[in-house]
């Protein structure tokens, strides 16, 4: 079975796909209509082939395209709706950046969304370990009071999810995260991209987003308590710090994991496979008809270009 590095993430009716040359976003409009959007990559440089490194640049480009794809897929869903007229703050902004608005509006939106998952699932399970905690933390102590603390990110995350997941709107979203990774495993078994192919296929897949983030929360323990604990602003100087390191190695980790077949990487991806219960569901026809549309515009000539 191929083992492909391309992956994706599900937008407001549509879907992102990110190959070795180009990123591509389908959305399909209220009519019904499938409109692509590709984008061409620049050519990978020296950071791809630095372990951890190239983890950190892969995540900020995961973050920038997602957030442009979102932003564009709302656009889209938006197209046949009523516009409403713009706000004299609207104006303001628009006569500040002019032709650069969108491009601040993704920056702000990613620096936005970064700082609130750090304050959310670094930052506040620190702080409310903290609160608990002795004076002095030495020892096997520090270790134990960074699982306490890891235990606690663990809580946030899943109650978040459980929340989100609520949301009508949501559950569109998951469809979409379900049929990526139903199309993915379809090219990665040799398969015709076509909807009654991809359907035979699992809407979990091991190296999934999902799977990235509960790889964080592990790292993150381990990471974190080589530093020891100290006050509250110094630990959160060095949870801030070490959050690229964290993201580079549990990218390895992924990666690795991602390779193999074996027993040991097959229980290591058991988490995060089960935390894709809360993240995708059973899509649509319609729905994997758009996710093929995207996965084959970010397809290249050289099958092995995008070998994981």
């Amino acid at each position: 079975m191929k083992k492909t590095t391309i992956g994706g993430q599900a937008l407001i009716e549509g879907l992102l796909m990110i190959g070795p040359k180009s990123a591509a976003t389908a959305v399909r409009k209220s009519n019904g209509e499938i409109i692509v959007e590709k984008t061409e990559l620049p050519p990978k440089g020296l950071v791809s082939k630095i372990p951890i490194v190239r983890g950190v640049v892969n995540f900020a480009k995961q973050m920038y395209f997602g957030m442009k794809a979102l932003i564009h897929s709302a656009e889209l869903a938006d197209i046949d709706g009523e516009v409403e007229e713009p706000s004299r703050f609207d104006r303001f902004i628009e006569r500040i950046f002019g032709d650069k608005l969108k491009d601040a509006v993704i920056y702000f939106s990613v620096i936005l969304a970064v700082v609130m998952s750090v304050g959310l699932f670094i930052l506040l399970p620190n702080f409310l370990v903290d609160l608990i905690k002795p004076n002095e933390v030495e020892g096997s102590r520090v270790i134990i009071f960074n699982l306490f603390e890891g235990l606690i990110r663990l809580a946030l995350f899943l109650g978040y999810l459980a929340l989100v997941s609520r949301m009508q709107d949501i559950k569109r979203v998951w469809q979409y995260h379900g049929a990526e990774h139903k199309t993915i495993f379809c090219y990665e078994n040799g398969q015709e991209l076509t909807v009654e192919n991809v359907r035979n296929y699992s809407t979990k897949h091991p190296r999934c987003g999902t799977s990235f983030l509960f790889i964080v929360m592990l790292v993150s323990i381990v990471v974190f308590s080589l530093v020891g604990w100290h006050g509250m602003w110094l630990n959160i100087l060095f949870r801030i710090l070490l959050i690229p390191l964290v993201a580079g190695i549990s990218y390895e980790l992924l990666k690795m994991a991602g390779r193999s077949e074996s027993k040991i990487a097959k229980l290591f991806n058991a988490p995060g496979i089960a935390l894709q219960r809360l993240t995708t569901r059973e899509p649509e026809d319609d729905q994997i008809e758009v996710a093929i549309v995207a996965l084959k515009s970010v397809l290249v000539e050289d099958k092995d270009a995008d070998n994981w």
